[in-house]
């Protein structure tokens, strides 16, 4: 592993949060009519909709991208007696941040929420968070009691939970667009955290 590549590798979460943020607001801002507290997220990369693969690529594609090098780097540094919960718990990880990935390859059709591709775009969503919240418990789970990375094992709990609470209870709530972006905090918060666990 390279110098350069050692000091990026603990900032990949903060980038990802960087890189989903400025996608959000900027993309939001330049499409009229759009509402951050309304309208979710997958508007911006909707079918039709002006600059949307700009949106995919770098919300969705590039976050999702870099919360993958986050996780794969996390399993990486592992201590070497962490047991199979740990370990399970990254692989989970890892095919949450794949979830991610696909909410941009695989966009949403704003004049059908029932056809093929709002139902596969639907499918990376629920790939996203059903991934991350028993990933996230179970890393917990697994590291506990392991006083540098308590941390992470914190982060992980209270990510799980409003990850959780986002997807299934929030949206009867609150407008879909503050639920599903309390989720998505939750989660580039603890992608931030994840990425220097340990170190």
């Amino acid at each position: 592993m390279t110098s350069l590549t050692a000091r990026l590798l603990p900032l990949t979460g903060a980038l990802a949060a960087l890189v989903f943020v400025g996608a959000v607001a900027g993309f939001g801002v330049a499409l009229s009519g759009y509402s951050q507290s309304w309208h979710p997220v997958a508007v911006l990369g909707a079918k039709g909709v002006p600059r949307a693969l700009g949106f995919n690529l770098l919300g969705f594609v590039l976050t999702g991208v870099l919360a993958a090098v986050a996780a794969l780097n996390l399993r990486y540094r592992l201590p070497a007696d962490a047991g199979w919960p740990a370990r399970v718990g990254t692989q989970l990880l890892l095919l949450s941040a794949m979830g991610f990935v696909g909410l941009g390859v695989l966009p949403l059709d704003p004049d059908d929420l029932h056809n093929e591709a709002s139902s596969l775009h639907a499918t990376a969503w629920l790939l996203w968070w059903v991934a991350f919240v028993p990933g996230a418990a179970l890393f917990a789970f697994g590291m506990r009691g392991r006083s540098r990375w308590r941390p992470v094992v914190t982060a992980s709990i209270v990510a799980a939970a409003v990850v959780l609470f986002s997807a299934l209870i929030a949206v009867a709530l609150m407008p879909a667009g503050i639920a599903q972006r309390l989720g998505y905090a939750a989660w580039l918060g603890w992608l931030c955290v994840a990425s220097r666990a340990g170190r």
